[in-house]
Parts: structure tokens; C-alpha cells; sequence
């Protein structure tokens, strides 16, 4: 892989991304000063004088409502990096012939210059899209109408995407698909230079999406180190994508260490280049390691949590290394991803757009093994556990609850609860007691998320609870209340991180970039170094023991 492409490219597109969704919000009234009224009349959505349709209109408001929580230059560089971070998985994906219909939707296989293959088999994939079959044909047939259709199109494909990677593609009507750029299928495009300017052959490696929003922050990254960061400015300044020896001597010093220590004779020594033997040590010592080293592992028991996930370059590594543990053990390839990503790999960031990445790449990984994962996640048999921690800022838990109604007390059919003030709150007994109390104690330790990030410590003796309301949780979602399916959407992201945090693991594997940010608040930063220090330390103890061995080996040159 040229990294060299990457660089020249990332940055050039994030001033492009930023430039092409400003001037898409524009066009809806939304503007760095002001955001223009919307008007419903009937059928349609008034704005600035110009008509656009109820759906447009009500999509506005979202918007609208998201323009006032983040403020107005935070949201554009928020839905910037949310298309380039879809297009960036389409282009992957479509290079490794891993979307369904087996059409490009990007570009074309026989010229760079041609317009996206998806549009000469338009018809044949809206069935699968769930695109309108007889008005994509219409469009085809116009004749004008190739910009409306690619629109569809793509939006169409990500839609469909939605359904395996609901945490980097959009679910259908959601609000962001108003902001995809303009003029996709001219000469000019933004999808252009993402075709052009990084040559095939880079795009091999799923390392390419970790490299590349490195160099896509790489401006933000410079414009805040040295001042007194804000929260939002954190992963731009802490963010830092480590180099794949870094990545291969942590995790083969500490997973692979801990296989090795019970399984000495493994072959895996032999596959693991920048693996340290541990020092020789006194027999008193080596009785007591003997003592605490497990005689048998269960590889579907091992937990591997990386705390500052980023864009998954660790969890990657991790994967290939658990990959090879299974098939020692005498699993059969196909059914190792479904494993690996239900029961050993765990992960948490506070950067939303980083965490995206990190399960794209982990998906990405287990597509390699599995033609059918996709397929295996739609049907619920795979689940990811690679969060981005969210903050409780807003959290009413009071008024969640109450919408949830988990005694039936609301209701059939209603649909005001969540938007009811709720002073007419019920004392609750019993489970429901314990589980509200829960909540409020999450909503406590996870005001400062987006800060602290996987720095928050959730008692451990909340598991069983967090377990047991997670399934309530479920069950609401999928239910036909409207409020308290909703209700559920907005807790389970709490609750799946508290299980996390809350959760045991035999392997704790990061690199802790944001102790070096400089400008962070000194108390802070002080806090963060002894905390993560200590959460990490059987792998600062492996560095500080091997660091003169390793540079032997001319790693630290390379």
C-alpha cells in the first residue's frame, strides 16, 4: 500500500465533503447564520419559496434539530465525514466484489472515465435495493434523468447496507441522506478523485480505511494540538493510526503471549514475528506463574477488549491472531467469524466516525472467511460489540421508562408517552425498581463519556442486571409500541457500553495516544495516564521488559 496516494487524497477530500454538504444544506435553508422556517402545505414542504416534498420537509427538521445540539460547523464536519465514511466502505466493497447484485456502484471496471456500472443494470438491481422497480425503468428510460437515478441508486445501496452495517449506513427516510453531495455522475464528482486518486491496488488491505481517516483528520488534528481541547475535539487530537509492526508486537505480546504460556509448543510462535520470549526467571517466580497459567483455554472463551478502539487496526490484528488459534484448535474456517465476532472481540471509542470504521473493518475481515456473514448478521445470528461510547447528557430517564411501560401500564397503541412530562412518575418495585435505579446510575457515570471515554469504571456486580434489561430492551424494540420502541433505541446504546465496561477480559490491548495530547486539561491528562496506566498493565509491563530486545530487532526503525 502507497500511503503516499492517501495522504495527497484525505485531506484534499475532506475540504471537498465539507464544501459539497454545505452547499447541499444550503439548498434546505440550512446556513452557518441562520436556518430558513419550513412550511408544510399539504403535500409539500415549503422553504425559501422552494417546494420540496412533505418527506424532504419533515427530513429538514431533524436536521434542523441536530444543527442546534452540535452547533453548525460541528454537524458539517460531522455529515462530511459520515458520506466520505460511506462512500470510502462502498469503494472497498465494490473492489472486492462483496456487494450483492456484483455491479460496481462507484465506478466502472472497464474505464476510471465511465459512468458507474450500477447504472446500466439499474432495473436489474431495484428488486434487491428495494428501489421502486417501474419508476427506476422510467428514469432509464428519460433519457435526462442519469443524476436522479444515481442518486436513487446509491441512496438505495445504502439502504440495503443498513440492514449488516447499521452503524455506518443510514436506515431508509433517515435524515443524512439529504446531505449527500450534488452532481455524482459529472466529470467533477467528489466520487471521482475517490476513484482516480487511489489506485486499485491500495485498496487490497482493509488497513486502507484506518490510514485514510488518519490523513482525513490530519488538518482538524493540527488547527487544535496545542490549545486547551473541548470535547468534540478530542478524537481529532488523540486519534493516531499505529503502525502495523506497533499493532502486531502488542497483540502478539499479550494475546498470543497468554495461548503460548499454556500452550508452549504451539505453532503459533512460529507465525508471530515480533513475539518476545519472556525472560528467564527465579524457580520461586516461575512456581507462581505455574500457578495462575490456566492448564487448558477455550478459544470461544477468550475476551480481547481494546478501550480506545479507533478505527480497528488492533481488533484486526486480533481477529487474524484468534483466526489461527481456532484453526489450531480444529475449527473449521467458515464457522471461526461468526465466533470471533460474537464472543471474543470487544471494543469501545469515544469517536462515533472511528467506531464506524472499526466494525466496518471487522466485518470486512470476517467477509474474507464467510460469504455468508452478511447474511448470518441480517438474520440476527452476529452481533458486533464495537461501540461508540455516547453520553447521557440528554438522557431523561424518567420519561424513557415511563414510554417503555414494561408493566403495561400505558395504553395499547399510545403514542405521547415519550413526549409527556413525567411528574406523574410512579414509584417502581421490585425489578423494575432495580432497573430504573440502574439507569439513573449510568445516566450519572456516563454525563463525561465523550470525554472519559472507556476510562469509566461500571461495577462489575451490575452485570447480571445490565444483561437481563439489554433482553427487555430488545424485546421493546422489536415490539409495536412506536414510543417504546423508540424508548429502547435510546437506552440500548447506554446499556450495551455499561456491559462492556462492566464485563471481564483476559486481554486488554491499546495504544493510549491521548496521554501525549498536548493542551489537555493538565488534571485531566494527569487522571487519564495513572487510570489507563493501570487498566493496561501486564502490556506496559511486556514493553517495558522487551523494549531493549525489540530494538534489536530494527523494529523501532521500520
Amino acid at each position: 500500500m502507497n500511503t503516499k496516494n492517501l495522504k495527497a487524497y484525505a485531506p484534499k477530500a475532506r475540504r471537498q465533503f465539507i464544501a459539497a454538504v454545505k452547499n447541499r444544506a444550503a439548498q434546505f435553508g440550512i446556513y452557518e447564520d441562520r436556518i430558513e422556517e419550513v412550511r408544510i402545505e399539504g403535500s409539500a414542504a415549503i422553504i425559501e419559496g422552494r417546494a420540496f416534498t412533505r418527506k424532504q420537509g419533515e427530513q429538514r427538521k431533524q436536521l434542523e434539530k441536530r444543527v442546534s445540539a452540535r452547533g453548525y460547523e460541528v454537524f458539517i464536519r460531522e455529515m462530511a465525514y459520515t458520506w466520505f465514511n460511506r462512500l470510502a466502505a462502498i469503494r472497498y466493497m465494490e473492489l472486492h466484489d462483496y456487494l450483492d447484485h456484483g455491479f460496481r456502484v462507484l465506478s466502472h471496471p472497464a474505464s476510471s472515465e465511465s459512468l458507474p456500472e450500477i447504472l446500466g443494470h439499474a432495473s436489474g438491481v431495484a428488486d434487491l435495493l428495494k428501489l421502486d422497480k417501474s419508476h427506476i425503468i422510467e428514469l432509464q428510460l428519460a433519457g435526462d434523468k442519469e443524476e436522479q437515478l444515481y442518486r436513487e441508486l446509491l441512496l438505495g445501496q445504502c439502504h440495503h447496507l443498513y440492514k449488516i452495517m447499521p452503524f455506518m449506513f443510514e436506515q431508509l427516510d433517515d435524515a443524512t441522506e439529504l446531505l449527500l453531495p450534488d452532481n455524482l455522475t459529472k466529470t467533477d464528482s467528489i466520487l471521482k478523485d475517490l476513484v482516480n486518486d487511489i489506485p486499485e491496488e491500495d485498496w487490497r488491505e482493509i488497513e486502507v480505511i484506518g490510514w485514510l481517516y488518519q490523513f482525513y483528520i490530519s488538518e482538524h488534528k493540527d488547527s487544535v494540538i496545542g490549545k486547551v481541547v473541548k470535547s468534540e475535539d478530542i478524537p481529532a487530537a488523540t486519534q493516531l493510526f499505529t503502525p502495523n509492526w506497533i499493532v502486531k508486537y502488542l497483540v502478539q505480546n499479550s494475546l498470543g503471549r497468554q495461548w503460548l504460556a499454556t500452550y508452549p509448543e504451539s505453532e503459533l510462535k512460529s507465525k508471530m514475528k515480533y513475539y518476545i520470549e519472556p525472560a528467564e526467571q527465579s524457580s520461586e517466580v516461575i512456581e507462581q506463574l505455574q500457578a495462575i497459567t490456566p492448564t487448558s483455554i477455550d478459544p470461544e472463551k477468550i475476551k480481547v477488549l481494546d478501550p480506545a478502539a479507533g478505527s480497528g487496526h488492533i481488533l484486526v490484528e486480533v481477529y487474524e491472531l484468534l483466526r489461527e488459534i481456532y484453526l489450531e484448535r480444529g475449527y473449521r474456517l467458515r464457522e471461526i467469524p461468526e465466533l470471533i465476532l460474537n464472543k471474543n472481540i470487544f471494543g469501545l471509542d469515544i469517536d462515533d466516525r472511528a467506531a464506524q470504521l472499526a466494525g466496518f473493518a471487522l466485518m470486512m475481515k470476517a467477509r474474507e472467511d464467510d460469504r455468508r456473514i452478511f447474511q448470518r448478521v441480517e438474520d440476527g445470528q452476529v452481533s458486533l460489540n464495537v461501540y461508540s461510547v455516547q453520553s447521557t447528557e440528554n438522557l431523561d430517564v424518567p420519561k424513557l421508562w415511563k414510554a417503555l411501560d414494561l408493566e403495561g401500564n400505558q395504553q395499547t397503541g399510545s403514542t405521547g408517552s415519550l413526549f409527556e412530562v413525567a411528574d406523574d412518575f410512579v414509584e417502581q418495585t421490585g425489578i423494575c425498581k432495580e432497573y430504573v435505579e440502574l439507569l439513573q446510575t449510568l445516566k450519572s457515570e456516563f454525563l463525561q463519556a465523550k470525554t472519559l471515554g472507556s476510562l469509566i469504571q461500571i461495577d462489575s456486580q451490575n452485570l447480571k442486571n445490565l444483561v437481563a434489561l439489554k433482553e427487555f430492551l430488545q424485546v421493546s424494540e422489536k415490539g409495536t409500541d412506536p414510543s417504546a420502541k423508540k424508548a429502547a433505541r435510546d437506552l440500548l446504546p447506554i446499556v450495551n457500553q455499561a456491559i462492556l465496561l462492566a464485563n471481564q477480559y483476559d486481554v486488554i490491548v491499546a495504544n493510549p495516544p491521548y496521554m501525549g495530547a498536548k493542551g489537555m486539561n493538565k488534571e485531566l491528562s494527569s487522571w487519564l495516564k495513572v487510570h489507563y496506566a493501570s487498566s493496561c498493565a501486564d502490556l506496559m509491563t511486556v514493553f517495558m521488559e522487551s523494549s531493549q530486545r525489540m530494538s534489536k530487532l530494527g523494529a523501532f526503525g521500520e
